[in-house]
């Protein structure tokens, strides 16, 4: 393999697929990228098994060939030369890669690409666009309620559901649940459903950018691959298998207690009540307060540490129902107040009953936060 093409091109290219690179594992070449020529462009790959993501730049090919380096060196090495050309080419003894740019030059030591776990095809699967922006926000407002650790790798997952041109995401770790519903710009041939691991669809959200494309992807016809075009990349992931739990059956289907207000307010003030709640298990609580007469309802927000001290703040709201009071964990309320825009509703039903939060504009979110147990 003999090209050459501009630092700043390689640079992103690596960054690119970087992400899928693995950090550790048993089988040390995919801690390497793939470099490639294809159809007079340089192709960049990288897998850690279950994810793989390629990219193409402009390049300047001379000869065809391939090869696999460490993508850390690499990296760290392309983005430490001036913006200029870089030629590079491939050795044969020992197998490496010879790069130079201006007056820098290096030799990496690689391996024969036949060596390089290969880049899954996904191929006459069921085929379906969304536009970024809906597809950004579905995964702004879902992801993070998924488990990050393994120990119920279904959890680690956003259930994908497709029905006619309507999508659904749903996610939970165990103590809170994210789903989110919208419009695809096209639909597949047939309907959908799969898990795919929340991690991908973070690293899809994180390439959207300002891409105007409607995103296409498409799913195996057995459901254990999909594959992402996002602009000038490519996505791979394997689907986890295993039966998600029905969610539809932990939302709260009726409330004693709505509360409306500002979400911007809610969430300052959870922020600051979760500085005193950090030396105090991560506890925030809530009560509601209808009011009286002419007075407007109100939610006080509160959390105490023993040996810190306590915040209380308090908020107008408009409260329907009963008075109430339960208590979040911190973390979990602030994540999904941050997802959140204008007014909010928060539907409670007892102290140990899970809390419902969603837009008061439009019924496409949905979040259930489960409890905590305190002595009020």
């Amino acid at each position: 393999m003999r090209l050459s093409c501009l630092q700043e091109n390689l640079a992103r290219g690596l960054s690119v697929v970087g992400r899928a690179v693995a950090s550790r594992s048993t089988l040390p070449i995919t801690q390497n990228v793939l470099l490639s020529t294809e159809q007079s462009m340089l192709k960049i790959s990288a897998t850690d098994l279950n994810m793989a993501m390629t990219t193409w730049i402009g390049a300047q090919v001379e000869e065809e060939g391939a090869i696999t380096v460490p993508a850390r060196l690499l990296s760290d090495f392309v983005n430490s030369l001036p913006p200029e050309r870089i030629d590079m080419e491939t050795t044969s003894q020992p197998v490496g890669l010879n790069i130079k740019c201006v007056s820098f030059e290096s030799n990496i030591s690689g391996s024969p690409a036949d060596d390089f776990p290969p880049i899954p095809a996904v191929e006459g699967g069921l085929a379906a666009k969304i536009e970024p922006d809906v597809l950004r926000e579905a995964i702004g407002r879902v992801s993070f309620a998924a488990a990050t650790e393994d120990s119920r790798p279904v959890l680690t997952g956003v259930k994908t559901e497709i029905s006619g041109d309507r999508f659904k995401f749903a996610a939970a770790d165990g103590f809170r649940l994210a789903v989110y519903s919208g419009e695809l710009a096209e639909p597949p041939s047939e309907d959908l459903e799969f898990l795919i691991p929340a991690r991908v669809l973070n690293e899809i959200s994180r390439l959207l950018g300002t891409q105007q494309k409607a995103v296409e992807f498409m799913v195996t016809p057995s459901s254990n691959q999909a594959l992402f075009r996002v602009e000038d990349v490519e996505i791979v992931s394997t689907l986890i298998a295993g039966n998600f739990p029905n969610y539809n059956q932990l939302i709260p289907q009726s409330y004693t207690t709505r509360v409306v207000l500002n979400s911007d307010e809610f969430l300052r003030a959870t922020r600051t009540a979760a500085i005193f709640a950090r030396d105090g298990s991560g506890i925030i609580r809530l009560q509601m307060g209808a009011g009286e007469e002419d007075a407007p309802g109100h939610l006080t927000v509160s959390s105490r540490a023993e040996e810190v001290g306590d915040n209380q703040g308090q908020l107008g709201a408009a409260v329907e129902g009963e008075d109430a009071k339960i208590a979040f964990n911190s973390k979990y309320l602030t994540d999904v107040l941050d997802v959140l825009n204008g007014e909010v509703a928060m539907e409670v039903s007892s102290p140990s009953s899970p809390g419902v939060l969603k837009p008061v504009e439009g019924d496409d979110y949905v979040h259930v936060v489960m409890p905590m147990f305190v002595q009020w």
